[in-house]
């Protein structure tokens, strides 16, 4: 399954989420008293309630999420592999069967914003990868915005969780 749109934030970084482990961010003060330290995302991300996708900046970037299962694992396309900038070690996410990516200043009890991604209940392994779709020849256009067929900023493997792993914690998505 994949699903895709355009991911904007003001915040410079957007993420997957669980609406569950934030059902009582229900205002800005709640959002600010829980998100708005570093510390306080990362302490999130360690519980699996948040995977962020740390880019630094505001901007609308296009994001693809591929999710994969116990049968069939989601992987990077030998297009995606090509164009391939820098991919995350991957992330734990636990969820309740419901999912979000969006602007993390969106994340609360009341946020309908972004993309719903439809996940069975469980332990899931997120691996991000920033693409440099600009560098495929003949997907920038005239005014240089991604053609229709250009790859995503970034992609989102999903898949489940095994028994024991080591994940991801840092609130940087990429090594620099």
């Amino acid at each position: 399954m994949e699903i895709t749109g355009v991911m904007a934030t003001d915040a410079g970084m957007f993420g997957l989420w669980s609406p569950a482990a934030f059902a009582y961010i229900v205002d800005y003060d709640t959002w600010e008293s829980d998100l708005l330290k570093d510390d306080d995302i990362s302490r999130h991300i360690t519980a699996g309630a948040f995977v962020p996708v740390n880019i630094g900046d505001d901007g609308a970037f296009q994001v693809l999420a591929r999710v994969g299962s116990a049968s069939a694992s989601a992987d990077f396309t030998q297009r995606e592999r090509r164009f391939l900038l820098v991919s995350s070690e991957p992330y734990l996410f636990i969820t309740d069967g419901n999912a979000r990516i969006s602007g993390i200043e969106h994340l609360g009890a009341r946020s309908d914003a972004g993309l719903h991604v439809p996940l069975p209940p469980g332990r899931w392994t997120v691996t991000i990868a920033l693409l440099e779709w600009d560098a495929e020849p003949g997907q920038m256009d005239a005014d240089g915005q991604p053609a229709r067929t250009a790859l995503p900023d970034f992609t989102l493997l999903i898949n489940p969780a095994q028994a024991a792993g080591h994940y991801r914690t840092e609130i940087q998505t990429f090594d620099r």
